[in-house]
């Protein structure tokens, strides 16, 4: 692990707000980490706020539903912030929000809910893993082994990014009736969160529950990875090739446990998420609750001027962020952040030959040589790339981070393992 500038003094202190509506949404049928949906919808239909709108019979998917309500005007293809272009659902809206359909559970409905129920809730709302992974969170409900620990985490170890942060302060009681929904559908003993030593604030605010362990993590990077989680809470490490569940845990993002209490409780669907806007071209930076399928122009319009124009966009963090060819693009389910850099720190500095320092080697979090994968990867020696565990990487960018060289470590480690997985 590393100790990186955090730089969340931009946003930090910022309450969250809402974002305006757009006029527009652009929602990419592709949100979550599984097979692509279908649309239920065709051009010249009205919708309404929350509306399922797409959706396929898989195991691994998560519905997608209409953020604002109005006519759908298009379905095709528009950038997408992850891979570059998909096929999205354009919804034109109607300025009549109606947020207020969503219907209001008590204390005494959601008890006499079966872990059956909340599942198929959490399915039915299309909720994924909003720490980034979108991975669809109904599968993680139901594991395929028994566990006894469940595992909050409210790291957020990315510089810049603070929506996590302040959910946790702002939404404290909500974020607690989550995990124990999450408790109770996965049956488990031990329930922790575990919160860097920057977010003092959140710190206090758990400590009120007897119900949780709060474990106070030094404010490192990228201490926020389910593997990291993992060891600095309970001091277990994952073998190469296993997942948390084959160690008795399960991990969820604080963002994640919010949604499924909105859904068991209110009965409302994953349509719009908390963004941290935020840079030093910012003028203004918030951290904003967003509608899904809103374009990045809307929110810079809303957090403007801006100070410089920006040499590169961002959305998430500066570590594991993915930057951006078009405002165009939407916010997602999986979209934490968005981070606008100047031209020096978005310089792209001069790649040299590796002097073999292992530097990259040292810092790895997940105990990998990206070196050696990176010359493997280079050579197109995919067999060997498959041997050094390039499948293993959990892409925190630590590497390149560390390299004296400036060599393009990540990069050539993400194409070892998308060839390997053909």
């Amino acid at each position: 692990m590393v100790k990186l500038a955090e730089n969340k003094h931009y946003s930090e202190n910022k309450p969250i707000e809402k974002a305006p509506l757009s006029a527009k949404v652009y929602l990419p049928l592709i949100q979550h980490l599984g097979k692509v949906c279908n649309p239920e919808v065709k051009i010249g239909d009205i919708v309404t706020l929350g509306q399922k709108i797409a959706s396929i019979e898989a195991h691994v998917y998560a519905p997608i539903h209409a953020s604002i309500s109005g006519k759908v005007t298009a379905i095709g293809d528009w950038p997408h912030p992850v891979l570059g272009r998909a096929k999205a659902i354009v919804i034109e809206g109607d300025s009549r929000d109606e947020i207020s359909v969503f219907a209001l559970k008590n204390q005494q409905e959601v008890e006499k809910l079966a872990a059956d129920d909340i599942r198929k809730i959490v399915l039915g709302a299309g909720i994924v893993g909003m720490g980034g992974a979108s991975f669809p969170t109904h599968i993680k409900l139901n594991p395929p082994k028994a566990v006894d620990t469940l595992i909050i985490n409210g790291a957020e170890c990315e510089p810049y990014l603070t929506a996590d942060a302040r959910l946790m302060i702002e939404k404290t009681a909500e974020i607690f009736q989550g995990i124990m929904l999450v408790s109770k559908c996965l049956g488990v003993k031990e329930v922790y969160i575990g919160i860097e030593d920057n977010k003092p604030e959140a710190i206090k605010a758990f400590k009120i529950f007897s119900q949780i362990k709060v474990k106070i993590l030094k404010s490192d990077y990228p201490q926020g990875g389910e593997k990291q989680l993992i060891q600095n809470i309970l001091g277990k490490q994952i073998p190469r090739g296993k997942l948390p569940f084959d160690l008795g845990v399960v991990v969820h993002n604080v963002a994640t446990v919010y949604a499924i209490y909105e859904a068991v409780y209110k009965s409302k669907p994953l349509i719009e998420r908390l963004v941290t806007v935020t840079g030093s071209c910012v003028k203004n930076p918030r951290n904003l609750l967003v509608r899904l399928g809103t374009p990045i122009k809307d929110l810079l319009e809303f957090c403007g001027p801006l100070k410089e124009e920006p040499a590169k966009i961002i959305i998430g963090g500066p570590m594991m962020g993915i930057a951006q060819y078009t405002d165009e693009v939407p916010i997602i389910k999986s979209s934490g952040g968005l981070l606008l850099m100047n031209k020096e720190e978005a310089k792209i500095l001069e790649e040299n030959s590796c002097i073999r320092c292992a530097a990259c080697v040292r810092e790895c979090p997940v105990g990998l040589m990206p070196c050696q994968i990176n010359l493997a990867s280079e050579r197109s020696f995919w067999n060997l790339t498959r041997k050094y565990g390039a499948s293993d990487c959990i892409e925190c960018g630590i590497c390149n981070y560390v390299c004296p060289s400036n060599r393009r470590l990540l990069q050539t480690i993400k194409r070892a393992k998308l060839e390997s997985a053909k």
